[in-house]
């Protein structure tokens, strides 16, 4: 592994550059919906999205990083509430996934994990954020999210 590894893996990204409407579907609450951009930042070498959002769910950007001996993906997520965290991240072109299971800036009160799966055409993503609180095997759905790319 090394620079191919690392392109490898920024390449695979690139199905995300864009700009996407964001449906948030909360139990019990009315579908809200956002904004979401991805774009490229420093050359290439860090995938940038900037979400916006009404209550119930904060502001955000995240940085997508790539390990440059493995290819592994990590986003570093930062929102308006102040909260800074990082997630272990994949994604095939497919696939979505990100978990966060370790205490980072902050302790770690429940897990999380989302996987998003990317429509054959490219311009729907349909994913489902979930919470375990006592670190067992249990998930519970948090949210789902649905991004649709704009034209």
């Amino acid at each position: 592994m090394g620079a191919t590894a690392q392109r490898e893996a920024l390449e695979r990204l690139g199905v995300l550059v864009g700009e996407w409407d964001v449906e948030a579907e909360f139990p019990g609450q009315d579908v809200t919906a956002g904004r979401s951009v991805f774009e490229w930042e420093l050359g290439g070498q860090f995938l940038v999205q900037r979400s916006e959002a009404p209550d119930p769910a904060p502001a955000s950007t995240a940085i997508v990083s790539v390990e440059p001996g493995t290819g592994a993906y990590t986003q570093h997520y930062f929102d308006s509430r102040g909260v800074a965290r990082l997630y272990a991240m994949t994604f095939d072109g497919a696939v979505w996934r990100l978990l966060r299971e370790e205490e980072d800036f902050y302790p770690l009160s429940f897990r999380q994990r989302f996987t998003g799966r990317l429509s054959a055409d490219g311009d729907t993503i349909r994913g489902v954020w979930e919470r375990s609180q006592d670190g067992s095997a249990d998930w519970e759905t948090d949210f789902g999210l649905t991004y649709r790319r704009r034209s």
